[in-house]
C-alpha cells in the first residue's frame, strides 16, 4: 500500500499520539452533522482525540447546522469551529437566550421556536491548511487548497486557493491565477487512487501546477 493507512486513528503509530486522521476519529465518536474525509488530519500538543469536543464548540444540534471538511486537510493545534448554535437571536430587542435557562422561560418560548441563525453549515474544502488557533465562524466555506493564517478569525468565504491572514481575516494573496485554480479544481487530485496520488509527490509539493497537470 501506498501512503498511509486513512482508517488508522494514529497515522506516526500509536507512540506518537500528537496527530490523528479525523475519520477514523469520527468513526469512534459518532457525531451525525460532521462528515470529514480521508486523510485530513489534526495534531495537538496534548490530545488530538479530544478534537470533536476541543474545537467545534457549540455543537447542540438545534441549529441543524452542519461541519463538513474535505480530504487532505492539515489541522493544527487549537484551531477551533464554532457552530451556528453558539448564535444567539438578533432580531428582537434582547440578544439573551431565555429558553435555554428553563424555569417557566421555555414555557413562553421552546428553544426551537427562537428565531433561527441566519448563518449555518461550516464547510471546508479539500487539501486546506488551517494554522495555529485559527478560529472558523458559523456559515463559512473555505475553497479548497486555501492557506488560514494562525489566529486568523474567519468570519467570511475564502476562495479557493486564497491565503487569509488577520482578525477579521482577509486575503494576503491568491496563490495562483484563476486559470489555474480552475484547472487545479477541475483535476481534482484528491479523487485520485493512493498509488497516482504517490506517484504525484514530487510534483504536489516541490513542482508547478503545469507539472501536476501534465501527469
Amino acid at each position: 500500500m501506498i501512503g498511509p493507512d486513512p482508517g488508522q486513528l494514529f497515522p506516526f503509530g500509536k507512540d506518537a499520539r500528537h496527530t490523528a486522521f479525523l475519520k477514523p476519529l469520527l468513526a469512534r465518536f459518532p457525531t451525525p452533522n460532521v462528515e470529514v474525509g480521508d486523510y485530513t488530519y489534526y495534531s495537538d500538543f496534548e490530545d488530538p482525540t479530544r478534537f470533536f469536543d476541543r474545537n467545534v464548540r457549540y455543537n447542540f444540534g438545534f441549529s441543524g447546522a452542519k461541519l463538513t471538511v474535505g480530504k487532505f486537510c492539515a489541522i493544527a493545534h487549537g484551531a477551533t469551529f464554532v457552530m451556528a448554535d453558539a448564535n444567539h437571536p438578533s432580531v428582537g430587542p434582547s440578544t439573551y437566550p431565555f429558553p435555554v435557562f428553563g424555569h417557566g422561560w421555555d414555557d413562553a418560548m421552546k428553544v426551537p421556536d427562537m428565531p433561527p441563525s441566519k448563518r449555518r453549515d461550516i464547510v471546508v474544502g479539500h487539501d486546506v491548511w488551517i494554522g495555529y488557533e485559527a478560529m472558523i465562524l458559523p456559515g463559512v466555506t473555505i475553497g479548497t487548497g486555501a492557506i488560514i493564517g494562525a489566529r486568523a478569525v474567519v468570519a467570511r468565504d475564502v476562495p479557493p486557493y486564497a491565503t487569509v491572514v488577520g482578525n477579521p481575516a482577509r486575503i494576503a494573496k491568491r496563490r495562483f491565477d484563476e486559470a489555474t485554480i480552475e484547472k487545479l479544481l477541475a483535476l481534482a487530485w484528491w479523487d485520485w487512487p493512493a498509488e497516482r496520488i504517490g506517484k504525484a509527490v514530487p510534483a504536489l509539493l516541490a513542482g508547478r501546477p503545469q507539472d501536476l497537470l501534465a501527469l
